[in-house]
């Protein structure tokens, strides 16, 4: 099943971060490993199971063709079909992930 990894380049810390997904779990925490990221790094909590990566851990699993590249847009247009992560609070809003942050130190 294919990672993929997004342009959202968020501005946070200093650094602009994205997103790697994947269609399945097995594959989206092989390729996070594969990058050296730790899978407690994982944010589970909302729609999508995703891991936030900052820009040269986007370019290097690009470079290494553990994921494709798509946009932040076409992320969302297939996140029906991704691996899924718990569902959102009643109010629609996403809780926050457990141990925020420590993905990105």
């Amino acid at each position: 099943m294919p990672v993929y990894v997004d342009d959202a380049r968020i501005r946070w810390r200093g650094r602009r971060w994205s997103h790697l997904v994947a269609e399945g779990a097995d594959e989206l925490h092989r390729a996070a490993a594969q990058l050296g990221l730790k899978r407690e790094w994982a944010q589970e909590r909302g729609r999508t199971l995703h891991y936030d990566v900052p820009e040269e851990l986007r370019m290097r699993a690009i470079d290494l063709e553990l994921a494709e590249p798509i946009s932040w847009r076409e992320l969302a247009r297939r996140r029906p079909t991704l691996a899924s992560g718990s569902a959102p609070l009643s109010s629609g809003r996403l809780r926050p992930a457990a141990g925020r942050g420590s993905a990105r130190r």
